[in-house]
């Protein structure tokens, strides 16, 4: 395989992804049209300014079909790219590749979509040492792909999942009784990072006394931010949530937060417009 990620199976993901497109029957338009032995010989292009995310995968998919597929990267991921861009060249065996096309295309337009957005996002608020980072607001079964388009972007990682962190939020301050009551379980349970939400001031004085280590600042505005961030006092990282959007984005970094969480960098990236283009001999 050409694409390696952490917790990620590259090869049950071509699998399923493959049959999900071909079914029992196969590629039946190729397999009418196209002579066995005909050759293909193909460049996928970006059409606007990219960041590439998700090209090994798409190597991966060319040769799950024809593994005898001459293919070359042009381009790397996470690096910008202007339209026009060669990303990579392949060469084979006209079926398999055109039976393949799709899936190849499908994977690195969505990947690089979010990575294009994110880099937008991460480019609003250079030099004001606020870090972008991404949510768990991802499609069932590609977090850890579109988390890998975002790192691609320039931003960091959030949580992976509801395992590697406690996020107490409203509903579970309600169920347990208030924010010091909830973190304070959290401490109990051994949990090292414990972040709380909170939407109001007066919360956190209670979340830092009771041992919270991150504080989520939902759906503050800027002059609500800038007086939660100089209660906090550094104390602990501070992290601000909630319906930020590229027009919001740099008004908030200002405000002195260590960290701006955005879902649409996955909920609503649009696909990247990219291609595959046959060769004129």
């Amino acid at each position: 395989m050409t694409f390696e990620l952490d917790g990620f199976d590259t090869d049950a993901f071509i699998r399923s992804t493959l049959a999900e497109d071909l079914g029992e029957g196969g590629d039946i338009t190729s397999r009418a049209v196209i002579p066995p032995d005909a050759r293909f010989d193909g460049t996928m292009v970006s059409r606007d300014a990219i960041v590439p995310a998700g090209l090994g995968l798409a190597v991966d998919f060319f040769r799950r079909l024809d593994p005898a597929a001459d293919i070359a990267l042009l381009a790397q991921d996470g690096v910008p790219v202007v339209a026009g861009t060669r990303l990579l060249q392949v060469t084979g065996l006209a079926q398999a590749l055109l039976a393949a096309e799709r899936s190849a295309l499908n994977i690195v337009q969505h990947l690089s979509g979010i990575a294009t957005l994110t880099r937008t996002y991460v480019d609003a608020i250079a030099g004001s040492g606020a870090i972008l980072l991404d949510t768990r607001k991802t499609i069932p079964g590609l977090r850890r792909l579109e988390k890998y388009a975002t790192r691609m972007g320039g931003a960091r990682n959030h949580r992976m999942g509801l395992w590697d962190s406690a996020m107490i939020k409203d509903n579970h301050v309600a169920v347990a009784g208030g924010v010091g009551e909830a973190v304070g379980r959290a401490v109990k349970a051994g949990i090292a990072r414990i972040i709380v939400e909170v939407d109001r001031l007066d919360q956190i004085p209670p979340a830092i006394d009771a041992g919270a280590t991150w504080l989520l600042l939902d759906n503050m505005e800027p002059p609500m931010l800038r007086e939660a961030v100089k209660m906090i006092d550094g104390r602990v990282a501070s992290e601000a949530s909630g319906g930020v959007r590229l027009d919001t984005i740099q008004a908030i970094a200002q405000t002195g937060v260590t960290y701006i969480s955005v879902g649409r960098l996955t909920q609503s990236a649009p696909a990247a417009d990219i291609g595959l283009d046959l060769v004129e001999s």
